[in-house]
């Protein structure tokens, strides 16, 4: 077996796996961090350990011009889709969490439509009223209705609001490259959420060691090594096959939010799951084909 595919296999691995136990990570996290401060502390950490890197690599700094923009996406794509998350799962599962985070396709279709002109196939709206039906599947998977719609709403909002930052981050993707961008983009979210800092140096003192390491976790694994890995892989074998492991991200949730935190899930939620995913499948399936070869620096 090749070198490269013995790297692609642990890229795979190491996006689903850190991907899909942040979410439970986040629930147990916030039994001693408000959302804000867990969102903050992740991002302080995740731009500590990107500063070490961009060192390392020579990662310069990016034109003055383009700092507004990149603070912005950066609010969007990691400020408010962390904070939101954060939010949302005070009320929600970590499992049920990812399966709503995984409509984000959703919201960045309507997105390309109504500001970049791109035209929807049938298939693609149908995929979109099938979810959409999943999600309402997913709504009723608690005991308290009132008490988890209010997270699932949060949910929804983190994912609207990664689908912005996907949307509109092409420019600055192919102008610095991925692994430059997310950097810069981690940078400004942390930019956008360090007026709360005074909230979290004192929950830092009278947070238990747990709930620390795992926020330290959040901050050095799933913040950042993926995106690495996802870089990996396009490269070697196209953006459509990179994120066709996403799909699997969901499913570890839902076991390690079991295993870890004992959360279980109705069958009404699994079939929730199902259902949202099968119009997933139909909105992306074919989405990246025609993007697999397009010439993006890493």
């Amino acid at each position: 077996m090749r070198n490269w595919t013995v790297f692609l296999l642990v890229s795979y691995v190491s996006i689903i796996f850190f991907w899909g136990s942040s979410f439970p990570a986040i629930r147990f996290a916030l039994h001693s961090y408000t959302p804000e401060s867990l969102a903050l502390f992740r991002l302080l950490i995740a731009s500590s350990f990107l500063l070490v890197i961009a060192i390392i690599l020579r990662i310069g700094l990016p034109n003055m011009r383009d700092v507004p923009m990149l603070v912005l996406l950066g609010c969007l794509g990691f400020s408010a889709y962390h904070l939101f998350l954060n939010k949302g799962e005070t009320t929600v599962g970590g499992g049920i969490a990812s399966l709503l985070v995984s409509t984000t396709p959703i919201f960045s279709l309507i997105l390309e439509q109504l500001f970049l002109r791109r035209k929807w196939e049938g298939r693609k709206w149908l995929g979109a009223l099938i979810s959409f039906f999943g999600i309402a599947f997913i709504s009723f998977n608690h005991d308290s209705l009132s008490y988890s719609i209010t997270g699932i709403v949060f949910i929804l909002l983190a994912a609207f609001s990664e689908s912005l930052y996907f949307v509109f981050q092409t420019h600055y993707l192919q102008k610095y490259g991925m692994l430059a961008f997310v950097t810069y983009s981690i940078w400004g979210g942390t930019m956008g959420m360090i007026c709360f800092l005074p909230r979290l140096l004192t929950e830092i003192e009278e947070a238990s060691f747990s709930s620390t390491l795992a926020v330290t976790y959040l901050g050095l694994f799933p913040s950042v090594l993926p995106y690495f890995a996802l870089a990996y892989i396009t490269l070697k074998v196209g953006a459509s096959e990179a994120t066709a492991s996403l799909y699997l991200v969901p499913i570890v949730a839902v076991i390690l939010s079991g295993i870890w935190l004992d959360e279980k899930i109705t069958l009404l939620g699994v079939g929730g799951g199902v259902v949202t995913f099968l119009g997933l499948f139909l909105i992306h399936g074919k989405q990246q084909r025609s993007r697999a070869k397009d010439d993006i620096n890493f």
